[in-house]
């Protein structure tokens, strides 16, 4: 059967059994047996396949998905999640996939009764980066025939008390240890009201100094928001407007498209909404060398890779833009970062009573702070250096801050209470503020991004949060607008990450009597996570392959990314970037060719494939979409 012709919408669709998923807007479906496979609108073979399988086992389903497309992937590591979603059992299958494949390509098994469902992924990995949104809205309402989702719709929330915070605390300690992280705070309000702000375990492994409600941790993106809450201040002050084309507010805005440029307003320069992909590379590598000026200059070369207003694609140096734009609007003619630095100090910490807030590093990291934790090739957690988040200084409106629970915490009721503070007095203007809530570009199925905030009204309720991710620091704030509670979660390790999302359900469980999924969900994950290291673990070759090793020139060249220059010191081997460097092992790849992996806590993770053409030594890393090449300079 043809496939069908591309809706100009989603589309609530089916299997022939009635599984039921959402077809993103582009995308075509086609009608296999018992089988729908969905492709995104590039014509280069990616594809998703959505089989009712006539299996016994989560296996014997998958291999019979794999089978109707063609492929046989080598297998790496098959876990098990938690039930959801009328799915009484699931299981996901991760494989080894060549790294110059350029593909990803995984796999899930969903069981309801003794029938299984499979939905299995072979897409170009550009394709899986950009189009990501749309993937998640597939597997979002991936739902068993006849499956009601359950909603908080109308539901009053419960009163935060003593026994059901106690609940969040021993949840969040439960998952801390489970999860080896030496240190998380969180904080909580309801009703205009802190009700918990405490920290668990330790700011530093092998230290004893306890983690508090003023322990300062590096919150990343989580400082988008407050670069826009900045916007906002200048905007109700009318010396900003929301609709301006950015290039007319500063001139020497620029992107590498020049229609793209034309189109950018204000509240696009945040909204994850231009086409503008990820490139983060570019800031990461020789991060030491950037400047506020150098990371605009660098935006100049980046192309969209999306329609503008097609496809959510985030990228940190739009963000960093908006503040620096921002701060030139606050502070006409300062150098660009200490323009933004003293418009956020004054339009946004020092009213909010932020005083613990800072993109100092060296006054954040005294007296009271958290260090970055992550793991090692043994999985075991190590303090990390900080290389790698030196890096985002020179980009910081993207995600240099420093902050507090309980500074954030006066944020988030600021938010709730739609611009006004504590003592009654009016911050902002409602309207500049609340313009920051628009949605710009769909995240999911009731999910959208506004300007640096998540806006989720898939539960049935609004919850309106954002995240932060730098190395060894993973963070989280959110607040429910109509129930006027909010609530902040800070880790110290890269485990960190895996907390937030449980630490949400978990609240609104206990405010909505919700079905209870987080322990379950937060047990399996802890579980998974174990077994993916250790999978990929037996991938490593630890010592690395001498020979390989000896093979590698002392000194390789990017134009984008700089100079990576290899050392050899104690029997191991070492790739430096300048901003931060990692010792290497070898990773045989299954097409035959080799890869070296950065195994040091702090860039854990970045494969250099050996491509040596014409004589010339060669290496390779890639991000989502960009394909960077080092040659050997002699």
């Amino acid at each position: 059967m043809a496939a069908e012709t591309a809706s100009a919408a989603d589309q609530p669709s089916a299997t022939p059994r009635g599984t039921t998923f959402v077809l993103p807007a582009g995308w075509a479906r086609q009608v296999q047996g018992e089988a729908m496979v969905v492709t995104p609108p590039e014509a280069d073979g990616s594809r998703i396949a959505i089989v009712d399988a006539a299996a016994d086992t989560p296996d014997q389903a998958v291999a019979e998905a794999w089978k109707l497309l063609g492929l046989s992937p080598k297998s790496l590591v098959a876990t098990d999640a938690a039930p959801k979603d009328g799915w009484e059992q699931r299981r996901f299958y991760d494989y080894d996939v060549p790294q110059n494949a350029k593909r990803v390509v995984y796999a899930g098994a969903y069981r309801k009764g003794k029938a299984w469902t499979v939905m299995a992924v072979d897409l170009d990995q550009a394709i899986a980066e950009k189009r990501a949104s749309q993937t998640g809205k597939i597997g979002q309402r991936l739902q068993p025939a006849g499956y009601v989702r359950e909603t908080f719709a109308g539901r009053t929330a419960h009163k935060l008390d003593a026994a059901r915070l106690q609940q969040v605390a021993d949840f969040v300690e439960r998952m801390r240890q489970d999860f080896e992280v030496p240190g998380v705070a969180i904080g909580i309000v309801q009703d205009g009201k802190v009700v918990m702000s405490r920290g668990f375990g330790v700011r530093q492994l092998g230290k004893p100094e306890p983690v508090d409600g003023d322990t300062r941790f590096m919150i990343a993106s989580n400082t988008k928001a407050l670069t826009t809450l900045m916007l906002a201040k200048l905007v109700d002050a009318g010396k900003l407007d929301w609709n301006a084309r950015a290039v007319d507010v500063y001139p020497a805005f620029k992107l590498g498209n020049a229609d793209t440029t034309g189109k950018v307003l204000v509240k696009h320069l945040i909204c994850a909404c231009t086409g503008v992909p990820r490139q983060d590379y570019e800031w990461l590598f020789e991060g030491e060398k950037q400047t506020p000026e150098t990371v605009m200059a660098t935006l100049g070369t980046m192309q969209p890779t999306s329609a503008f207003g097609e496809l959510f694609q985030y990228s940190n140096p739009m963000a960093a833009a908006a503040g620096y734009i921002g701060g030139q609007v606050a502070n006409p003619g300062s150098e660009l970062g200490a323009g933004y630095d003293r418009a956020m100090q004054a339009l946004v910490f020092d009213p909010l009573g932020m005083a613990n807030t800072t993109f100092d590093y060296a006054k954040a990291q005294s007296g009271d702070y958290a260090a970055p934790h992550g793991y090692d090739i043994d999985h075991k957690v190590q303090v990390m250096g900080m290389g790698l988040n030196d890096t985002i200084i020179a980009s910081r409106p993207a995600g240099a801050a420093w902050s507090t629970v309980n500074d954030l915490l006066k944020y988030v009721q600021m938010e709730i209470d739609r611009g006004t503070l504590a003592d009654g007095k009016r911050y902002i203007g409602e309207a500049a503020l609340m313009q920051r809530r628009e949605p710009q570009i769909a995240l999911g199925v009731d999910r959208n991004y506004a300007m640096a905030l998540m806006v989720d009204k898939s539960d049935g309720v609004t919850v309106i949060d954002h995240g932060g991710d730098m190395g060894g620091f993973h963070s989280n704030m959110m607040w429910w607008p109509a129930q006027k509670v909010g609530a902040v979660i800070l880790t110290n390790a890269d485990e960190g990450v895996m907390l937030r999302g449980p630490f949400k359900r978990r609240l609104m469980e206990l405010m909505f009597d919700g079905e209870p999924q987080a322990e379950a969900t937060a047990a399996a994950n802890a579980k998974a996570d174990r077994e993916a290291f250790e999978a990929q673990r037996k991938l490593i070759q630890w010592p690395a392959d001498d020979q390989a090793l000896a093979g590698l020139a002392t000194r390789y060249r990017n134009a984008a990314l700089g100079d990576l220059l290899v050392s050899h010191k104690d029997g191991k081997t070492f790739f430096d970037v300048g901003s931060f460097d990692s010792v290497v092992a070898t990773m045989p790849q299954p097409d035959g060719s080799l890869a070296f992996m950065t195994v040091d806590p702090q860039a854990f993770g970045f494969p250099f494939v050996r491509t040596d053409k014409d004589g010339v030594r060669r290496l390779v890393v890639r991000d989502g979409q960009h394909e960077y090449v080092f040659d050997e300079v002699k």
